[in-house]
């Protein structure tokens, strides 16, 4: 049960954005130009860096919600499933493997972001652009995070949602829109 009185139709942070309009809307903004304005990384990979920032912060929404829109991306489950579990050999770059791990370090500790593990970052082909990013999308993934699960916002069990709620992040992006969840609760 939420803390506050939220619109029953909109779950975890859908809610909370709708709420708070207001506060939405830069947060929504800034996401929208980190995970699908102009970038050396792929929407997938942005997704992933906010999968495992949500991971560690044991947000189970937002997990749920970023693997999905991630999976949306792939157009398969197996690498954000081994980004979360088996990160070593996930089916992704060297590079990503590093940033992946910078933005791990931002969720538990971000003073364990270490000069080596930038340079290896860069040894990899990260780019200064990409290594601001990966921390900036870790930060704000931790305020959603904390977000969520501080208000006690509502989470759906069902995989179905998150497909649904992936859909929308995929096609619609991050910034409002009319009837932007609509159907997001209906049953297949």
């Amino acid at each position: 049960m939420p803390h506050i009185p939220l619109d029953e139709n909109l779950p975890g942070i859908t809610g909370l954005l709708n709420y708070r309009q207001d506060t939405a809307l830069p947060i929504r903004q800034l996401t929208q130009i980190l995970l699908r304005g102009g970038s050396t990384l792929t929407e997938g990979e942005r997704e992933l860096i906010a999968t495992v920032t949500s991971q560690g912060n044991q947000c189970k929404f937002c997990t749920a919600a970023h693997s999905a829109a991630a999976d949306a991306y792939y157009g398969e489950n197996t690498t954000t499933d081994m980004v979360k579990h088996d990160p070593e050999n996930a089916p992704v770059s060297a590079k990503m493997k590093h940033l992946l791990e910078i933005a791990r370090r931002v969720q538990a500790d971000a003073r364990t972001v270490s000069d080596d593990l930038v340079a290896k970052a860069r040894g990899e082909g990260a780019t200064d652009m990409e290594i601001h990013d990966t921390v900036l999308i870790a930060a704000l993934f931790c305020l959603y995070n904390k977000y969520v699960d501080g208000l006690a916002s509502v989470t759906p069990a069902e995989p179905e949602f998150y497909d649904r709620l992936a859909g929308i992040l995929k096609n619609k992006g991050y910034m409002p829109s009319p009837d932007r969840y609509a159907g997001l609760n209906e049953t297949q």
